[in-house]
């Protein structure tokens, strides 16, 4: 038995914000400044009133969409969020209401922008055992209310968005020619947590601590491309395929030259890179589902290909999937 993606689906609030939009709304920065550091163009706000669930619900109805599936039949629903509307209940039971669906497990998976990359591995563990047949996978953030606009070391490195899967029990090349996820692996340090990290907390009533995202970015980027090509490489041995065998490798869509450099250590050529951040920053665990989706609906991606999935985030967490669609 084998876990196979079936749907994908994204979506992005409002219109896009462009660098030189930043600029006009005060913060210290220049388009040619975030692009030459980071690949990024414009990304996408949240709307004043909108939830994480909103965005979630939104992504998901396209995934279900694209797989013929209704949320009825529906037995498990993870979300993966850093941001969730509130602190209980989670947001994937608020987006369970929202699409209709009643009695499947349920719950939020915590691993910042790794989450996407955690929640389809643990989908991927239920199906196989076989508890579970159809799954509703989600990565949504609205990372942009926990960001200090005066800060431009950050805010001008994130998004808001949300991207959605649909993963079906499938046995092996009996319905499909495909098989599915072939090899996950997920790893985490706790020991540099303070590398990525939102201090804040409430008590009382009250925020005590720094309630805004803080981040040392060159520690960031040395350790995201250490292990990413790491992790690329050990998730490929697990599957007896060298990272040379991939179709397509889409990568945490946080930092062209995070990508660029762990392309370089893995001897890949960039035509076989999904790139997305130009277009929406880093949405932490909505990228890797919106590359996917983007890559999906315009062709690039098709079925039989082979698709490496890896994302690094807070915590520190970092895992891989590879899959063949």
């Amino acid at each position: 038995m084998y876990a196979r993606i079936t749907g994908t689906g994204s979506y992005l609030p409002g219109l896009p914000v462009s660098n030189d939009d930043l600029v006009r709304r005060g913060v210290d920065t220049s388009d040619e400044w975030i692009i030459t550091r980071t690949g990024i163009r414009a990304r996408h706000l949240v709307e004043p009133g909108r939830m994480t669930s909103d965005l979630a619900f939104e992504a998901s109805c396209r995934a279900l969409e694209a797989a013929g599936c209704k949320a009825s039949e529906l037995d498990l629903i993870i979300v993966a969020t850093t941001t969730p509307d509130f602190i209980l209940p989670s947001t994937a039971c608020l987006l369970q209401a929202r699409i209709g669906n009643v009695g499947a497990m349920t719950f939020d998976v915590q691993a910042v922008c790794g989450g996407f990359m955690y929640a389809l591995s643990i989908v991927e563990k239920f199906i196989r055992s076989g508890s579970h047949k159809k799954a509703l996978v989600v990565g949504a953030e609205v990372i942009s209310r926990i960001l200090d606009w005066q800060d431009r070391g950050t805010c001008v490195l994130f998004g808001d968005g949300a991207g959605a899967v649909v993963v079906e029990a499938s046995e092996a090349y009996e319905a499909y020619d495909t098989p599915g996820i072939l090899s996950t692996v997920m790893r985490a340090d706790g020991s540099h947590h303070g590398i990525l990290s939102v201090a804040g907390q409430i008590c009382g009533g009250q925020i005590v601590g720094d309630p805004f995202l803080r981040m040392d970015g060159q520690a960031v980027f040395k350790f995201a491309v250490r292990v990413l090509s790491e992790v690329a490489h050990e998730c490929c041995d697990s599957a007896g395929i060298s990272p040379s065998g991939i179709d397509w490798l889409i990568p945490h869509q946080a930092n062209i030259r995070i990508i660029e450099s762990t392309v370089r250590k893995l001897n890949l050529s960039m035509d076989k890179v999904v790139v997305t951040v130009d277009r929406h920053g880093n949405t932490s665990a909505a990228s890797i589902p919106l590359a996917l989706d983007v890559a999906v609906r315009d062709g690039r991606i098709r079925r039989g290909q082979k698709i490496l999935l890896e994302g690094v985030g807070a915590g520190v967490t970092w895992g891989a999937v590879l899959l063949q669609f």
